[in-house]
């Protein structure tokens, strides 16, 4: 295969990435099915480490768009080591990020080795796609959607951290089981969607930067441009799905797209029957 060929399929990886990180509809899903369903057989794009790179530019993209949110409360944090003390919801908020990561950041440890092989297995990814849009469904239904950000507890924080560790296997989605964990807790749309933002931006940046090293392997100076490619592409589209998403969600449901995730399993299953 032509470098012309990998760098579009690169580039298709990392638009796709960017909208589908963000987007309730699982990205690690997305990734592992396209390249098998149009037979990109190539080690260089179908592999974790590329995952990785495009993560990295979505990580890019979060911290581009929540940048006020994020110098808020990184001086929050030094004012809790200045002051010994949490004193207002800003100081708050970063102690429940720091603590909600931990379930994924352990997960994340102790799974890697099955999420990089029996993870990525297409079949898997049926039940996860599955289960959540009901799980997304059954939110938007009974949830009464009634507080603000500014009421989130340590408690509630802490189950969406849980919720965000069940997003490593594919097909889950991280926003997707984040916001509806946080519909399931009784918080507005706006406010599960942004706590889903920032606690995933830990998380995000803790992937890239555990596997960013395989990039310095000697022999692959010569991948770099797909992985730039990927790379820039994703976190373009990564900052305008953020965009879209904290709009649409304002007056409308998750239900379009627990739709689409039945659909696209629907289609998996469709796809390993005719192979079979």
């Amino acid at each position: 295969m032509g470098a012309s060929s990998l760098i579009l399929q690169a580039l298709f990886l990392g638009v796709l990435q960017g909208l589908t990180e963000f987007l309730p509809i699982s990205s690690s899903a997305h990734l592992i099915l396209i390249p098998r369903f149009f037979g990109w057989q190539n080690s260089l794009i179908d592999n974790l480490t590329f995952d990785v790179a495009l993560h990295a530019g979505t990580l890019v993209a979060i911290l581009w768009y929540f940048w006020k949110d994020w110098v808020d409360l990184i001086r929050g944090f030094f004012r809790i080591v200045r002051q010994r003390r949490v004193v207002n919801f800003q100081e708050k908020l970063i102690i429940y990020i720091v603590l909600s990561t931990i379930p994924a950041a352990i997960a994340g440890f102790l799974l890697q080795d099955m999420i990089e092989t029996s993870f990525r297995n297409p079949g898997i990814i049926v039940f996860p796609l599955t289960v959540v849009s009901f799980l997304m469904i059954y939110a938007e239904k009974r949830s009464k959607r009634s507080q603000p950000l500014d009421k989130l507890t340590l408690k509630d924080s802490l189950i969406i951290g849980f919720a965000q560790a069940l997003a490593l296997l594919p097909g889950v989605s991280r926003s997707g089981i984040t916001i509806t964990a946080g519909l399931w807790r009784g918080y507005q749309r706006e406010a599960a969607t942004r706590f889903s933002f920032l606690l995933s931006t830990p998380a995000i940046a803790g992937a890239a930067f555990l596997q960013l090293r395989h990039l310095f392997y000697p022999g692959m100076a010569t991948d770099w441009p797909f992985f730039a490619v990927g790379f820039v592409s994703s976190g373009i589209a990564g900052y305008l799905s953020i965009a879209f998403l904290m709009r649409y969600l304002r007056q409308h449901t998750l239900n379009i797209f627990a739709g689409y995730r039945l659909i696209l399993a629907g289609v998996i299953i469709f796809w390993l029957f005719l192979k079979g």
